[in-house]
Parts: C-alpha cells; sequence; structure tokens
C-alpha cells in the first residue's frame, strides 16, 4: 500500500489516548476524532496523546460528521464493553464502507451471545465491502498464546485459565460492566442475576473452542462479586468504594466439548487495593502439561498494541464480521503499517 493508512479513533479516554500515540507512531495518518466528553471535544488530538506537537485535527461528538469528512481506511473503536452498547459505532463505520475495530470485549468472538447484532453487522459491513473485528489483550494473552502453546502438545483433557486486571485503567464503561462500587444487593440484581451478560472469558472459551475446531457442549458462567475489608478509593467511578461494596467481579466460565477437552476460566475484574497488580496464569492439562505465568502484564498497553499491529491484516481480511481466530496472529509491525498492506 503506498499511501498511508488513514484512521479515526473513536472513544478518546483513557484508552484512546494510547491509541492516538500509537498509531502515529506505527505511521497511521490520524484524520479524524470522537468523544462525547466534554473535557476533551475540542481539543487537539496530539495534545490527548501527548505528542508535543499538535496534529490540527480536533476531537468532537459529531461523529456522523467525521465519517462524511474523512476519507478513512479504518476506525478504532475504543468505548464500551458489550455489542449492544458498540452497535451504533461498528454500523456507522460500516455504512460509510470504513473498516473498524473495537476493544469491545464481548466483539471478540460474539456469534453465540450477541447473534441478532453480529449478524446484523455483518450483513451492513458485507454490503458495504468492509471488515468489522473485535482484539485487544486477549487477542494474544487468552487467544494465540494458548494456541500456540497447544501446538506443542500431544493431547489436551483440560485448559484453565485466569486473568486479572485494573478496571480502573479502562474507564467507567467497563467499571460499571463489572458491578464496581455496588452493594451486595445490587450486584445480584444487576449483574449476578443478568443472563444476558457475558463475561470475557466467556467469549474468549468459544474463541478457543473455535480456533481447536471443538464443539461445544455445554457452557456456564458464574458471576461473583469481590470485596475488600477497607474503602477504596476510585478515580474513575469518582468516588470512594466502601468496605462491604463490591470492588468488580470474578467471572468463571466452564466449557465442557463434545471432543472431551474441558475449559475452566476465570476473569478478575475490580478496583485494585494498594498493592495488587495484573496477573496472567493458564494451564493446558495433558500430555504434556505445560503452565505459562505472565508476570504484571501491562494490559492497556498490550490491548492498544495488538489492536493497532491488526491493522494491516483488517485491511486485508474477508468482508463482514470477522474474529481474529480465523487470521495469523497479530505480528510486530518494525515499519509504518501501510508497507505491510499489499
Amino acid at each position: 500500500m503506498k499511501e498511508r493508512i488513514r484512521v479515526i479513533q473513536y472513544g478518546c479516554g483513557k484508552m484512546g489516548r494510547v491509541f492516538l500515540r500509537y498509531l502515529y507512531e506505527k505511521g497511521a495518518e490520524i484524520v479524524g476524532a470522537i468523544d462525547v466528553n466534554p473535557a476533551v471535544v475540542g481539543k487537539d488530538v496530539g495534545e490527548i496523546a501527548g505528542l508535543g506537537r499538535k496534529l490540527n485535527i480536533p476531537v468532537r461528538s459529531d461523529a456522523e460528521n467525521v465519517f462524511k469528512e474523512c476519507d478513512a481506511h479504518v476506525c478504532v473503536i475504543a468505548t464500551m464493553s458489550l455489542m449492544s452498547d458498540v452497535y451504533d459505532a461498528f454500523a456507522l463505520a460500516a455504512r460509510y464502507g470504513v473498516n473498524a475495530i473495537s476493544t469491545c470485549e464481548e466483539a471478540f468472538y460474539p456469534w453465540t451471545t450477541s447473534p441478532a447484532i453480529t449478524n446484523r453487522l455483518d450483513r451492513l459491513a458485507k454490503d458495504n465491502n468492509c471488515t468489522l473485528a473485535g482484539s485487544g489483550y486477549q487477542d494474544v494473552y487468552w487467544g494465540n498464546l494458548i494456541a500456540a502453546l497447544a501446538g506443542a502438545t500431544h493431547r489436551i483433557t483440560r485448559i484453565e485459565g485466569s486473568s486479572s486486571y485494573n478496571v480502573e485503567d479502562y474507564g467507567i464503561a467497563l467499571a460499571q460492566v463489572h458491578g464496581a462500587g455496588l452493594s451486595p444487593a445490587e450486584f445480584e440484581e444487576q449483574i449476578a442475576k443478568n443472563d444476558s451478560l457475558p463475561s470475557y472469558m466467556w467469549n474468549a472459551s468459544e474463541w478457543l473452542c473455535s480456533q481447536f475446531g471443538w464443539s461445544i457442549k455445554s457452557i456456564e458462567q458464574k458471576l461473583v462479586p469481590l470485596f475488600h475489608d477497607q474503602d477504596v478509593e476510585s478515580s474513575t467511578l469518582g468516588m470512594t468504594v466502601k468496605a462491604g461494596n463490591a470492588l468488580g467481579m470474578s467471572a468463571v466460565v466452564t466449557t465442557v466439548t463434545n471432543q472431551g477437552p474441558i475449559l475452566v476460566t476465570e476473569c478478575i475484574g475490580k478496583v485494585y487495593p494498594p498493592g495488587e497488580v495484573d496477573t496472567n496464569l493458564w494451564t493446558i492439562h495433558g500430555e504434556p502439561n505445560t503452565t505459562v505465568k505472565i508476570e504484571q502484564p501491562a494490559t492497556v498497553e498490550l490491548t492498544c498494541a495488538t489492536i493497532v499491529n491488526r491493522i494491516p491484516q483488517l485491511l486485508t481480511a474477508p468482508a463482514g464480521f470477522y474474529t481474529t481466530e480465523k487470521l495469523a496472529p497479530a505480528k510486530y509491525l518494525t515499519y509504518p503499517m501501510h508497507l505491510y498492506v499489499d
């Protein structure tokens, strides 16, 4: 590809700031930026990204006009965590024939948790010859890392995975989905009883099953609130989470396959008390057993880097909603990203 890849950044909050810098440093041309937060609307993206220079691209709240005025190749959507919440952003990009990739955790593999929405977006993207996808930290650390380890395994009987992350790093939407700040009764009513609310490991487990060619016999999840015996400050929620209220939740997903292997995966998302750090621990049981532990993964930066590195693949993938287990693993971009597109 001879021209630079033109990108619209949709969402310029905590994640969006990192995206803007990574996009710029990987040779993308940022042509538009969208957010509804009055604190960032009107600011130059160079200022938001901490580039030390202006790019003469202000953050705007009129998303439709941004797409009308920007001849973009790609839109990076960094807003919400559920398909129902990002549908409008995906659909807007698709209507303008703009490829889009999102941090939305459910978008990683949404075919069974939001089938109607995903199929509508798939049709819309195919009609406008563009590709939509979800990616992020889980793409490598819950997905392709495990698939690579499985490639050195003779027989798999069980996969166990556990990953934790600080919801403070991702913004208020993710913190609220995890029930942060809720009383036990509120958590039970709004989170635990909400059968339509998939945890992120649910979608990651289905991604892995698709990768391995396993069909699912049963899948279930248990959402458990997490507490602390002292008050914990949350800048993202703008409040003090009182002792006895939920800091977030643990979601345990058990997936039984028709081929025999069982997956038990847990994600722990909460407001961290002082001293806690991210973890990522996976074990493949079988012949042989293998355990991999990632010490203090920088989940925000890894999420943003994975999506930016995915952009050349997004541009060459088939039209439609295309989940990343069908793509080659994310690739490090040594050179400006447009040089990786034929």
